[in-house]
């Protein structure tokens, strides 16, 4: 015959050790939280695009720009080249458009770019001065600086910024910025529809009214400044 006593310590044991066993019991915290899983590395040691990283180049391609995806750097703190390209040329409606001087870019600014040739500047060209673009002329992209007479760092630094001096057409004729700004001419009323388009396009856009400093060049990013952004 069983002791109660007895038979109710050891009922008490088991049910305290079967705790340990159930999810949620008295035994170890179980992590809950989903797991971050690590980026994906290819072969060569390369960490894959993400997702969004991705579906940015497949954009960039549909709008059939000519590209190489560079590899992720990091020159010094507040300058990077991340899912950046190397743009070779871009797809104008009728023909290719050549672009000179233009260093790594991040992918979703040659996106907006690539849009922005296309249809705010070939279009542009044909509209206002007969005759569709050639070439883009850049001063570049990429550079680890600051703003001027700044500490902050500008959107060059991330490979975020394009600046464009001028656009040769197919026919021969070139536009540059800092000889064509001025006057009422139709090389002076294209450069306008073009910073205009580039204004809906871009979150920054700095123009010869902007500054001595852009006499030249327009200065084009995506980082929306203020409300709206600046077109100037």
């Amino acid at each position: 015959m069983h002791h109660p006593r007895l038979l109710f310590l050891t009922c008490i044991a088991l049910a305290l050790s079967g705790c340990q066993l159930l999810p949620g019991g008295g035994g170890a915290a179980q992590d809950t939280q989903p797991r971050r899983m690590p980026p994906t590395i290819d072969r060569s040691g390369t960490v894959a695009p993400s997702l969004v990283d991705q579906q940015c180049l497949a954009h960039l391609g549909a709008t059939g720009a000519r590209f190489s995806p560079l590899v992720n750097s990091s020159e010094a703190p507040g300058c990077s080249q991340i899912n950046a390209v190397s743009l070779t040329d871009l797809q104008g409606d009728m023909s290719r458009l050549g672009i000179s001087s233009l260093g790594a870019v991040t992918c979703s600014t040659a996106g907006t770019f690539a849009d922005w040739a296309r249809y705010g500047v070939d279009r542009a060209a044909r509209a206002y001065l007969g005759s569709g673009i050639a070439r883009i002329e850049t001063m570049g992209s990429y550079a680890c600086r600051n703003v001027a007479g700044s500490s902050k760092r500008s959107a060059h630094a991330r490979a975020e910024a394009i600046d464009i001096a001028g656009f040769v057409l197919v026919d021969g004729t070139r536009i540059a910025v800092v000889n064509d700004w001025q006057g009422e001419g139709e090389k002076a009323r294209f450069l306008r529809e073009v910073r205009d388009g580039a204004c809906r396009a871009f979150g920054t856009v700095l123009s010869p009214d902007y500054n001595e400093a852009h006499r030249d060049h327009f200065h084009l990013d995506q980082e929306a400044r203020g409300l709206g952004g600046v077109c100037r």
